[in-house]
């Protein structure tokens, strides 16, 4: 029997400002069964893709990416906020509600051809998802998916994505 991963992500009204009720996955984490069911899912839907990387970015997309990864045999990558990495770095900027914001990864992380799982916790819309995309391919490798375990389907973020295979493990 599949585990129902929707009754483990708790509501959060106000967070992080009055209005928005956050999804919150760190029960479904703290859940052994339930997190290992939701890498298993993932996995799942990964590994037809065939992919050589997972590429998360911090902090829930570290957690879910780097188990996915181990399940799949394949390397972690880490996209994070400017200044966290301490080798050379190729950055991406996206636009926020109230301004822009950046992730960066290692220049040598990504080899040419190399097929990249993008994960994280959450597609909203869809401007994170995008610049780890950009940056997969700005290195010369390939988006095999582009992965996540919630998608809030109301703020259209899969548009951002045209052109890659998108995929959520729970819809909102």
């Amino acid at each position: 029997m599949t585990l129902d991963l929707r009754s483990k992500i708790r509501d959060v009204p106000d967070f992080p400002k009055k209005g928005i009720l956050f999804k919150d996955v760190m029960p479904l984490i703290g859940d052994a069964a339930y997190f290992a069911e939701s890498i298993r899912q993932l996995a799942e839907w990964s590994r037809p893709r065939e992919p050589d990387l997972v590429l998360g970015a911090e902090a829930r997309g570290f957690i879910f990416g780097a188990a996915l990864a181990y399940d799949l045999g394949a390397g972690f990558i880490a996209a994070r906020k400017p200044g966290k990495l301490p080798w050379e770095t190729v950055e991406a900027t996206y636009a926020l509600e109230y301004g822009t914001d950046s992730l960066e990864v290692h220049r040598d992380s990504i080899a040419a051809g190399a097929r990249v799982i993008v994960l994280d916790d959450v597609l909203a819309t869809g401007g994170t998802a995008k610049a780890k995309c950009e940056l997969v391919e700005r290195l010369g490798g390939i988006v095999a998916g582009a992965l996540f375990v919630i998608e809030l389907t109301f703020l259209n973020g899969r548009e951002q994505l045209a052109g890659h295979d998108v995929h959520s493990l729970i819809q909102y």
